[in-house]
């Protein structure tokens, strides 16, 4: 999280390394049409942007199969909270018309949804305490 901050706002490695290196380690989005002439005509999401985020969805679904919550899902909130976090990070992007670094509005939409569905479901502690038992670990393997 701080790592990925410090490169994009603090020097310009990440951003060389996004618009300059052509590598299968990352994404690239088509900007919306502009009246201003860009540099780059793309948004760009690394794969770390993906991967974490996505290995924390998927636990929130390990999450919703343990506590089984009576009133929100952890995986679905979580899910929209990745969507709603790049929907953010996009539109920072075109209002700053700067790169942005992803992991900013991921890692807080994504950890605030989940202690929001947890208060809601009334399983704050339960959440907050969880791990996965190594019985269900030995099963998965």
């Amino acid at each position: 999280f701080c790592y990925d901050i410090f490169w994009v706002f603090g020097t310009d490695v990440m951003m060389t390394v996004a618009t300059k290196v052509e590598a299968p380690v990352k994404f690239l989005y088509t900007a919306p049409p502009s009246d201003t002439p860009k540099d780059y005509p793309f948004s760009v999401l690394g794969l770390g942007d993906v991967v974490i985020p996505g290995l924390f969805v998927r636990f929130m679904a390990k999450v919703d199969e343990v506590l089984q919550p009576k009133n929100l899902s952890y995986f679905t909130t979580a899910t929209f909270a990745y969507g709603a976090g790049l929907a953010a990070c996009f539109g920072a992007n075109e209002m700053f018309q700067n790169g942005q670094p992803a992991l900013l509005y991921l890692d807080p939409s994504l950890v605030g949804s989940a202690l929001a569905c947890a208060a809601v479901n009334n399983q704050l502690s339960e959440v907050w305490e969880f791990e996965e038992s190594s019985e269900e670990k030995v099963e998965e393997a």
